[in-house]
């Protein structure tokens, strides 16, 4: 499995660029462009119960579409049943069709929550639905569309009409696939070239019928140049370009033979290549102009044995159990999940593929797999075979700092020793990441949310999402900004500039919150108005910080009260230093760490920080708006930032 694999590397890197050549010399195509893709009108009943339905609607369809071209399953009753059936068009060689397929695949589960969809791509098609509509010919979404890019000239459509009435006559008695050519008279190099197809479902009549209504519309495109007719029981296509796949053409011919022969040798290996494509596809497919991220991204879940079937990790979390769910966020669901070995986990179900997520899922995986530290959250592994792209990582069983944090009762196991110890951890994790020599490393959502803490309490910083690779001769990066307020940087959140500074930053506005049981970005559900930083401030240069202590801390023996204090004002003082307006200002993470842990460090006054103007701040914040996606979690975002929460807010 391992020598083989380095083969199918290069088909995958070149997948829909140049994997059609190494079929044979002449032309063949997946033809994986989309005509339509159209969603129903009514949500499903129960998202839990659609969402297994569907998914094993699409693993039986799979099944049967890598040896025939065709599939079609049922699972499920009611109006959580899911009826589906895909199929590819009579002129694409088996490996084409699973190319075709792979798309169909990935893009139709966008129409979820809705219950139904269908999609036309130029070389296959696929509906699901939660009826069964395997004998259905016509429906009102039948239509047909043209291209309007060239009229053509008389002679153009009489041949068109003459080859698109030939196809339609011929495929009901060819199984319900023909082709036609017609040359336009007069002319030696111009051609009307058509293809009709029905679903297999289909008896002969239901298909003549369905094409004889299929070739009246598509007639209705003439004079243009192209014109396809989207029925629902049938597919048909006239072009003045030769779109048809030639290999089917030229089996016939003389020159046959060496088609049939290599035609062959892949055969052998198309169950192989749809097994990785299932895998790959839906990671690639928003990656195809970006070559390295695709070739990225194969190698390492091949290298570090990152994969995981989806199935496994259904059956690991009881079909994502309500039981089982740790928590919720903007990008996606945390379930707990135990596998057959006993091991437990926690899987990030980052709900049905988009671009954005996309993103975000290739990049976490990417940033993750490059590193390791024990305060780390580790991941163990992702899928990316279903509708749905999983991440999977280590099992915390106390989930996030911020759950003890702002909690008064949980809060009391968090005494000083604790919270010193999570904040040395966290402080470590950060250093390794800026100054790793391999691979710098920006955080961007450092927060208490995104500190899980282990069976003995101790940190892991987690959710790399947003995460972004530092080079060392780089000022700063310029990036769109992304992250959760209150937490960000002044000078990342007004002008886009990404330095390591700016995790310093959220790493002084932890420290605070640490210390004082209070959360940064919820001032004003507090009793007190002003900001946790300018709080804190304000009491540091009055020497009254112990006012702000979290009562929980004194709940705890220490060798003496005075000691403690000392070492809490400590932590203020440096997360004030860390929280100073003007970045260079700012420590470096490994002297932040050497503050914290040499107590015989002379510390620096801290200057002014940053007083920002909430109300402007507020003109991002939808927290008011219930049904806002950001709204997912507890922690108010900036609009126009997608990130990912790995356990609960």
């Amino acid at each position: 499995m391992k020598k083989a694999f380095p083969n199918v590397s290069l088909l995958l890197l070149l997948l829909l660029l140049v994997l059609s050549l190494l079929v044979v010399t002449t032309i063949s195509e997946p033809r994986d462009q989309v005509v339509e893709m159209k969603c129903g009108r009514d949500r499903e009943a129960n998202s839990s119960i659609f969402i297994v339905n569907f998914v094993a609607t699409m693993e039986n369809i799979s099944e049967q579409m890598r040896t025939n071209g065709y599939g079609e399953a049922v699972v499920g009753t009611g109006p959580n049943a899911n009826f589906g059936l895909a199929q590819c068009y009579g002129d694409l060689i088996l490996l084409d069709c699973v190319l075709c397929y792979a798309k169909m695949r990935t893009l139709l589960p966008q129409c979820y929550p809705y219950s139904s969809g269908h999609i036309y791509l130029d070389g296959c098609f696929m509906r699901v639905t939660n009826y069964s509509f395997y004998e259905e010919i016509r429906g009102p979404d039948d239509k047909a569309i043209c291209g309007n890019a060239t009229q053509k000239s008389t002679r153009f459509q009489e041949s068109a009409r003459k080859a698109v009435l030939d196809a339609a006559a011929m495929a009901p008695r060819n199984g319900g696939y023909a082709k036609s050519q017609a040359l336009v008279s007069g002319s030696v190099n111009e051609s009307a070239y058509v293809l009709a197809n029905c679903w297999r479902r289909l008896n002969s009549s239901s298909c003549k019928a369905c094409l004889d209504n299929a070739a009246m519309s598509v007639m209705g495109c003439l004079p243009w140049s192209e014109g396809r007719a989207l029925n629902t029981g049938c597919f048909m296509r006239y072009s003045d370009i030769d779109f048809l796949n030639a290999e089917q053409q030229q089996q016939s011919s003389s020159g046959s033979s060496k088609a049939k022969i290599v035609y062959s040798q892949l055969d052998s290996q198309v169950e192989y290549i749809f097994s990785l494509l299932n895998i790959f596809y839906p990671c690639f497919l928003d990656f195809l102009g970006r070559t390295d991220d695709a070739v990225k991204m194969a190698k390492i879940l091949h290298d570090s044995s990152l994969n995981f079937k989806f199935s496994v990790l259904q059956k690991a979390t009881g079909s994502f159990d309500e039981a089982n769910r740790l928590g919720q966020g903007g990008f996606g669901t945390v379930y707990k999940g135990v596998l057959a070995d006993g091991r437990e986990i926690a899987v990030k179900r980052l709900f049905f593929n988009n671009k954005h997520r996309a993103a975000d899922f290739y990049n976490e995986v990417n940033i993750i797999s490059s590193v390791e530290h024990k305060n780390l959250v580790r991941l163990l592994g992702c899928s990316c075979s279903g509708p749905e792209s999983l991440l999977v990582y280590e099992f915390l069983p106390n989930k996030s700092l911020d759950r003890f944090l702002f909690d008064p009762n949980r809060g009391k196991a968090l005494h000083w020793e604790k919270r010193f110890e999570i904040v040395i951890g966290t402080a470590e994790g950060l250093a390794y990441l800026h100054e790793n020599s391999n691979n710098r490393i920006i955080h961007r959502d450092i927060k208490a949310s995104n500190i899980l803490l282990d069976s003995k309490l101790k940190a892991k910083i987690a959710d790399f999402g947003l995460a972004r690779s530092f080079q060392e001769d780089k000022s700063h990066i310029s990036t769109a900004i992304a992250g959760t307020l209150g937490y960000m940087a002044p000078e990342y959140l007004a002008h886009g500039q990404l330095t390591e500074k700016a995790d310093v930053y959220s790493f002084g506005v932890l420290l605070l919150e640490i210390v004082t049981g209070r959360q940064n970005n919820r001032s004003k559900t507090l009793d007190y108005s002003d900001s946790l930083i300018t709080a804190a401030w304000k009491h540091f240069q009055l020497g009254t910080a112990e006012e702000l202590f979290d009562p929980n801390l004194m709940l705890h023996n220490y060798n003496s009260e005075s000691d403690m204090k000392k070492d809490i004002l400590r932590v203020v003082h440096v997360g004030l230093l860390c929280t100073q307006e003007i970045p260079s200002l700012r420590p470096f993470m490994s002297k932040a760490l050497e503050m914290l842990l040499n107590k015989d460090h002379i510390l620096p006054a801290p200057t002014n920080p940053p007083f920002i103007d909430e109300s402007t701040m507020e003109l991002n914040d939808n927290s008011s708006d219930p049904s806002h996606p950001l709204n997912a979690t507890s922690s108010p975002s900036v609009a126009s930032m997608s990130h990912s929460s790995f356990y609960p807010r």
